[in-house]
């Protein structure tokens, strides 16, 4: 059982930069899921149809590859902090280039260039430059611990998040506010989380930043040693693939799809949406903490296939369940064990490759998964157009994730971090 003295032994060694890094990574997962909620009623609100608002969705996500692939493979040769800056500078411009506009090319435009998130989930180049800075500040019998509470806090603030969206979108719509109306709010106040985000990441201290000494030679980003990697390329390239079918499979049920999906077959409102996925997060949040027990334990390999096979059955059940208790009743169970993979994940990939090449590594297998998560909105929203296809999205998506945590165990049960050797 999770005891209330998990904390301290994870946390109690955090510096300035630690703390600050948890304040941003809350900032910004705020952000992400208020956005989620509402992002789908807004495009389509604004006279996208469902076709075109799966094009936007994956041509967004292909930008934050390419954005993030260029931000997390210089963090460390050209500053840490300056590439966090840059990356929250997008994410504002995206915001309020989305509310200012309905034209579809602007659209793409800004969704392309700049960092939005329509899965509630983390894009651009900041996860991976975080967990690179948070491997360095924990010791490695911490380490998942710490991702574990690092994982919670992106949850909490994505649940409240979508909270804040849906309820607010709905009560606005109580008033005279037009739809359209009510879902900007939710995007103008994306763009200033960016700016405020932006802000904070100007408050960390040089010591995050690469010129430490145990990083010293952390200098990746030339494209002869392959983006930043040399001696972890085999390991890194192998994750990558495996973590891109993953994502491209978690691509056919991203937040705001799934909400969208609970409006046309239940006819949900969006104040209902935000405290069904506030919940739904909330309970990914605390499997997080389960999960770095049941790691010290079972192992990180073997944690992540244990809870992440039956999740994804639930995710199969989802759509086949004849009422929306029932629904939301398996979805909320099925949350409550599909993040345990989540700071695990993370702790593997950190322990398996180099300290010098955290960064890098952290950035190429955070692109593949980025990139993997791009390609399904475009499937999704033909779906979506299709009344009798809406179900489908979910067996694609519950199928391909158990493939992978098939092969995922075959690939690397035998390959176990420095801790668990």
């Amino acid at each position: 059982m999770l005891t209330i003295d998990a904390a301290p032994g994870a946390l109690k060694g955090l510096t300035r930069d630690g703390w600050l890094l948890f304040l941003t990574r809350f900032i910004r997962l705020f952000a992400y899921g208020s956005l989620s909620v509402v992002l789908v009623f807004y495009l389509i609100a604004l006279g996208l149809s469902e076709s075109q608002t799966g094009i936007l969705l994956t041509l967004t996500l292909v930008g934050d590859v390419v954005v993030s692939l260029f931000l997390t493979t210089r963090a460390d040769r050209m500053g840490r902090r300056r590439m966090l800056i840059v990356g929250a500078i997008l994410m504002a411009a995206a915001g309020l280039a989305f509310a200012c506009t309905k034209n579809l090319l602007l659209l793409i435009i800004a969704g392309t260039i700049g960092v939005i998130s329509p899965s509630g989930n983390e894009v651009g180049p900041f996860l991976s430059i975080e967990q690179a800075a948070l491997s360095h500040v924990v010791s490695q019998q911490t380490r998942t611990e710490a991702f574990a509470w690092y994982t919670l806090t992106g949850s909490v603030a994505t649940a409240m998040g979508a909270l804040f969206g849906g309820t607010v979108t709905h009560a606005l719509q109580r008033t005279t506010w037009t739809p359209v109306g009510t879902y900007r709010v939710v995007v103008v106040l994306y763009s200033l989380l960016g700016v405020i985000l932006a802000y904070s990441f100007t408050r960390l201290s040089p010591a995050a930043e690469v010129s430490l000494p145990q990083e010293g030679s952390a200098l990746p980003g030339t494209i002869g040693s392959f983006l930043g990697i040399g001696h972890s390329r085999p390991m890194v390239m192998k994750l990558s693939s495996l973590f891109a079918l993953d994502s491209f499979a978690g691509g056919f049920v991203v937040q705001s799809f799934a909400a969208f999906w609970f409006y046309l077959r239940f006819g949900v409102n969006p104040g209902t949406l935000g405290v069904i996925f506030f919940w739904a997060n909330i309970f990914a949040g605390i499997s997080a903490l389960l999960a770095s027990r049941l790691a010290s334990r079972l192992g990180l390999i073997n944690t992540m296939v244990v809870t992440h096979l039956p999740s994804n059955v639930l995710l199969i059940l989802v759509p086949l369940m004849p009422s929306l208790s029932l629904a939301v009743l398996v979805l909320l169970v099925r949350f409550s064990i599909s993040q345990m993979d989540v700071p695990t994940r993370q702790s593997y990939t950190m322990a398996v490759v180099r300290p010098e090449e955290r960064s890098a590594a952290a950035g190429i297998t955070g692109v593949a998964r980025t990139m993997g998560a791009a390609i399904s909105p475009l499937f999704v929203g033909f779906m979506f157009a299709r009344p009798s296809w809406i179900n489908v999205p979910f067996f694609i998506a519950g199928t391909l994730k158990i493939i992978y945590d098939l092969l995922l165990y075959q690939a690397f049960v035998a390959i176990r971090p420095p801790e668990e050797r």
